[in-house]
């Protein structure tokens, strides 16, 4: 029996708790010639307004974002799952601030700034954001849409 579903305030308060104590997610790009999907999962921190990554910039991942600027991210379970299709801007690790280079290592664990190969450092944007857990959830489930939430 599934569990009951949740308003759509409580799928956003379920949304922004993941995006602040979630540590990885999954994210997938596509080679800009071929289109072959990639995916990988990454460490983030959440802003409160965009995601905070960082890959070598030698990845097929950060050659995909730095090529199209255009990301997918899963979060979550299968049966419990946040999908946010953004926008990503690139900062090399070398000209992130210190105050947020600080921050994405004691979130992660993970500091790139302390590597010798180049690393690049995305903030992903979102701009369409579903979350639903089972099919109970399907109606609705996009809480943001133009980067803009469609639940208050």
């Amino acid at each position: 029996m599934n569990p009951p579903a949740r308003t759509p305030e409580q799928r956003r308060q379920d949304v922004l708790h993941r995006l602040e104590n979630d540590v990885d997610a999954w994210m997938a790009t596509a080679d800009p010639e071929t289109g072959a999907p990639y995916l990988v999962p990454l460490s983030f921190l959440w802003d409160g307004r965009t995601l905070l990554f960082s890959t070598a910039s030698a990845s097929p991942t950060a050659r995909a974002l730095l090529a199209t600027g255009r990301v997918r991210l899963g979060l979550g379970l299968t049966r419990d799952v946040v999908l946010i299709d953004g926008t990503a801007r690139a900062v090399p690790a070398a000209e992130i601030g210190a105050e947020v280079g600080d921050a994405f290592a004691v979130k992660t664990g993970f500091d790139p700034r302390a590597l010798r190969s180049p690393y690049h450092y995305f903030h992903v944007t979102p701009e369409r954001l579903q979350a639903w857990r089972e099919v109970n959830e399907l109606q609705g489930r996009d809480l943001m849409r133009d980067g803009e939430w469609t639940v208050g």
